[in-house]
């Protein structure tokens, strides 16, 4: 397994990502309706705020995820928390599965984003905010080091805010790779993290 990620381009991007998030698996990504040309004026808009940005995760050069960052003062959140500096806020989508389950699969993918956002100096805390129905997600969530806050009402949703910061995920990570007992870093079922586009 060797992800690397790429900068998501709307126009090339959508026609995939349209195929992803208007499965029934992805229906906490709110895009169930959306046409390819909805996803591309939406992943257009996000990757030109300034503020949000979208990237592909690709395993050994095949898309199997996407993943967003974004700054929680410049999102629905402002205002639903006390923003710390060092903030940024994580989205998630892992792609269906292209074969049988691999168990393991989708917490390796959701540990190397994990990594990849602490590994910018500035950032302190990852924040998420799924929806509180979302229990899949929770356990991950909690499993990688994120701490539920509560839940709060966005315009979209009821979430679960939660807070992973760069002490707790390491710790997760490190009691993660210490069991004795290992799943293969191979996929499970496709999960969504973050909030409805």
């Amino acid at each position: 397994m060797s992800f690397t990620f790429r900068c998501f381009d709307p126009d090339a991007d959508a026609k995939l990502l349209h195929s992803w998030v208007t499965r029934p698996y992805a229906a906490f990504w709110g895009m169930q309706s959306a046409s390819v040309q909805d996803v591309a004026q939406e992943y257009s808009k996000i990757q030109s705020s300034g503020h949000h940005h979208a990237l592909l995760g690709l395993d050994a050069g095949v898309p199997a995820f996407l993943m967003e960052e974004y700054l929680p003062v410049f999102s629905p959140l402002a205002g639903r928390y006390a923003v710390q500096p060092g903030d940024i806020g994580m989205h998630l989508l892992v792609a269906p599965p292209a074969g049988p389950p691999r168990p393991g699969y989708t917490a390796a993918v959701m540990e190397t984003v994990l990594d990849r956002l602490f590994a910018k100096d500035k950032v302190e805390r990852v924040v998420v905010e799924p929806d509180a129905r979302n229990h899949k997600i929770h356990v991950l969530n909690e499993r990688l080091g994120f701490q539920p806050a509560g839940e709060i009402a966005l315009p979209d949703k009821q979430a679960l805010l939660s807070f992973c910061t760069r002490e707790a995920f390491h710790a997760a990570r490190a009691a993660r790779h210490s069991s004795p007992i290992q799943p293969s870093p191979i996929r499970q079922s496709p999960i969504r993290q973050g909030a409805s586009l």
